[in-house]
């Protein structure tokens, strides 16, 4: 099993309840629309996330076969819900769940929507130690994640 030997990405915050997180990319996965709440959720400044893509908040705790299934459930026309692990810009990290789909004009994909909603502790949880066994499974690194 391979670790990490950082102490990094620890501080957690939490996503209200009532926010929504709302961003779109174009069709490469780079951020062209980023609300309000995205932008203090990330700490990233609005003209930080425009043009970057959407990676720049990928949480080196998610696996990367997560990652595939979105991109493989998008690209085929579906919706795809799953929950999400996200990088802030200091380190830190938040949940959420997010929605993913397409969006079309005239029947012709044009970009990306993902609308993201918080989670229970719980849920969290269940996914933190999924991820870990997803991860260890894929030869990924991993570390050891504490809730208390």
């Amino acid at each position: 099993m391979v670790e990490y030997d950082e102490s990094e990405f620890l501080v957690e915050t939490e996503v209200p309840e009532d926010e929504l997180i709302i961003s779109r990319t174009d069709l490469s996965g780079k951020i062209t629309y980023a609300n309000e709440t995205f932008c203090d959720i990330s700490g990233y400044h609005e003209d930080e996330l425009l043009g970057k893509s959407h990676n720049i908040v990928r949480h080196p705790d998610m696996p990367s076969a997560a990652f595939k299934d979105l991109w493989e459930t998008i690209k085929a026309k579906k919706q795809w819900i799953g929950i999400v692990k996200n990088l802030r810009k200091d380190k830190g990290f938040y949940w959420v769940e997010a929605i993913v789909s397409g969006v079309y004009k005239k029947g012709e994909l044009v970009e990306y929507k993902s609308l993201r909603t918080p989670i229970s502790y719980e849920t969290k949880l269940k996914y933190q130690r999924l991820y870990d066994k997803m991860r260890a499974q894929d030869g990924e690194k991993i570390r050891k994640v504490i809730y208390e």
